[in-house]
């Protein structure tokens, strides 16, 4: 009877060996070897859930993946894809804060040893352009666009009128990624708002904890501004604590920004952040990914996916706050 059941138990043991092998199998890209960017540093609001996303492809698609962290920075992202294209993975899965100056020879370089690369975040049109055929796609949202939206909800959801002030924190110094808080001062300024803008430095970029000083310096120096856009997910999760810091109550400020978090949505329905563009960046994590794997294995061309959006607001945070809570949205 001991042995029947021992022999029982080996033939299930085997089934579950061959099942769990078969499952192996079933991963369409194994052995495919992806460096990935997740754009700033881990356990930021915005990169934390790219970074998720990119994992949820690893694991589904059953590929090999690289992460690579950049604090935002476009010179150390240069660095790091020389890097990576010395070390000849099969594709390199960028950010485009840099630039297609920057970064059109250094692919040139990379296509040239064989390797896919696509971009993330912030487009590249004229490289994608010219390698679409051959993997180059783009996951993100279409920048200038976001920008202009974003502004026309903010200004009229907070009242705004012609000679009103606001002012805008970006990073129009930077080629591409730049595009977006252009699009939200021309929109300002073409409903007649007074616009003033200030360029998010390095360090703020690296760390939004390190804003608090020029968010409050300005406040005090322009009692009049109603409107505040923070183009940065990490610095419109920090609202709050610029707001308190102020000592500004919820709503005597409107502050309008890109990107969920955990701490954006508690700042949202707070009332300390007013409105949020939602570019859905755990899409930005799997897509890429996903579409490196595709262009290695089967040779389809770059594909061009718009994830953002969404306005989110007072109205709809309840059905998108336990996403942010898992690092989804």
């Amino acid at each position: 009877m001991k042995r029947k059941i021992f022999t029982i138990l080996l033939a299930a043991l085997m089934v579950l060996g061959v099942a769990s092998i078969s499952l192996a199998a079933d991963k369409h890209f194994e052995g495919i070897r992806v460096v990935f960017f997740p754009g700033g540093s881990p356990g930021g609001p915005f990169a934390g859930v790219v970074y998720r996303g990119a994992l949820a492809a690893e694991k589904d698609l059953g590929c090999k993946v690289e992460y690579v962290w950049s604090d935002w920075n476009p010179d150390k992202m240069i660095a790091q894809f020389k890097d990576a294209v010395a070390r000849r993975p099969d594709a390199i899965c960028i950010m485009g804060h840099p630039g297609v100056v920057a970064f059109a020879p250094l692919v040139d370089e990379a296509r040239r040893k064989g390797i896919i690369v696509t971009s993330g975040n912030t487009g590249l049109p004229a490289i994608e352009e010219k390698y679409k055929a051959d993997g180059f796609g783009y996951v993100g949202q279409e920048l200038y666009p976001s920008g202009v939206n974003l502004a026309k909800g903010a200004a009229q959801r907070a009242g705004l009128k012609r000679g009103d002030r606001a002012m805008v924190w970006g990073l129009i110094a930077q080629e591409t990624r730049g595009l977006r808080s252009k699009g939200c001062v021309d929109a300002l300024e073409e409903m007649g708002i007074k616009v003033d803008y200030i360029e998010i430095s390095d360090s703020i970029n690296a760390d939004a904890s390190l804003g608090t000083p020029v968010f409050t310096g300005y406040v005090s120096a322009n009692p009049d501004v109603k409107l505040i856009i923070t183009d940065h997910g990490a610095l419109t999760a920090t609202a709050e604590t610029y707001m308190r810091t102020s000592r500004k109550r919820p709503g005597d400020i409107y502050i309008a920004g890109f990107d969920l978090s955990a701490a954006t949505v508690d700042a949202v329905k707070k009332g300390y952040v007013g409105v949020v563009l939602d570019q859905q960046p755990w899409l930005q994590g799997y897509l890429p990914i996903l579409q490196v794997c595709l262009a290695k294995k089967y040779g389809f061309s770059g594909l061009h996916i718009d994830t953002g959006a969404a306005l989110i607001d007072k109205s709809n945070i309840d059905f998108v706050a336990p996403l942010a809570q898992k690092g989804i949205r």
